[in-house]
């Protein structure tokens, strides 16, 4: 049994402007599709959690209402493995200046060709940058739905997190070792399994949800949207709060 269509968030209402399914304006390539239609029952509660959740729900730092920052989106992809549901993480090369080294989402700043960052950019944004950081092929995703814009305060990135289900699984890869070290899939179970939470302790004392999977540490903006969803979701399962993890001070 599967769900039926329903598409709850603003981005995905101008996808495909009426009278143009998946149209491009302005010569831009077609709009991708935002639609819950056909996904997999498991996904329901992600679904419901990205219809109703408030953009303080999911983090304090929040774009800023004098406009300033640079638009951008990731990919958060869903996917089904041996293990049952699993998420697409690729880790950044070492030697970038921005978040070296750090899991994250596919992801990255919206080009001109994207389009207007408010309504059709951010989804031609993730599923390309997706494409030329992971070789991830966009014809396999079905994209069901848009989060609240955040921000990233050390890089100044307005990000919109773009969610999306790997109907259809393509190879990926490292595509270019100079931004990408690795690519790879994490269970939802080893996310959810509290032997795999910790806190991280940034040198600043801020304090923030960490992930140990993979032989990597998952923390930061990528972290925290991964807590959120599991909490929001109703995944989440209760986990040493007071168990530390020391970030590098370069971090």
């Amino acid at each position: 049994m599967t769900r039926g269509a329903r598409d709850d968030s603003s981005v995905a209402q101008a996808a495909a402007p009426p009278g143009r399914p998946g149209g491009g304006p302005r010569g831009l390539p077609p709009a991708p599709v935002v639609t819950t239609d056909g996904l997999p029952d498991w996904l329901d509660p992600v679904v419901e959690a990205v219809r109703t959740v408030r953009p303080t729900q999911l983090s304090r730092f929040l774009p800023p209402e004098d406009g300033r920052g640079r638009q951008s989106a990731v990919l958060i992809l869903f996917g089904e493995g041996p293990r049952g549901p699993e998420l697409l993480l690729m880790e950044r090369a070492g030697s970038l200046r921005s978040h070296p080294g750090q899991p994250s989402f596919p992801g990255g700043a919206l080009d001109p060709e994207d389009g207007d960052p408010h309504t059709t950019g951010p989804l031609r944004a993730a599923l390309r940058e997706a494409e030329e950081e992971t070789g991830l092929d966009p014809a396999g995703v079905q994209l069901f739905g848009v989060l609240p814009r955040l921000y990233i305060p050390v890089s100044e990135f307005v990000v919109t997190p773009v969610l999306g289900w790997w109907r259809e699984p393509s190879p990926v890869g490292v595509v270019d070792p100079a931004e990408t070290a690795r690519v790879f899939t994490v269970p939802v179970a080893d996310l959810t399994d509290p032997a795999h939470r910790a806190t991280a302790v940034h040198p600043s004392g801020h304090l923030g949800p960490a992930f140990t999977v993979h032989d990597a540490l998952v923390w930061g903006f990528t972290a925290g949207v991964i807590d959120r969803m599991l909490h929001f979701a109703g995944w989440e399962r209760p986990w040493d709060r007071s168990r530390r993890v020391p970030l590098d001070w370069r971090a």
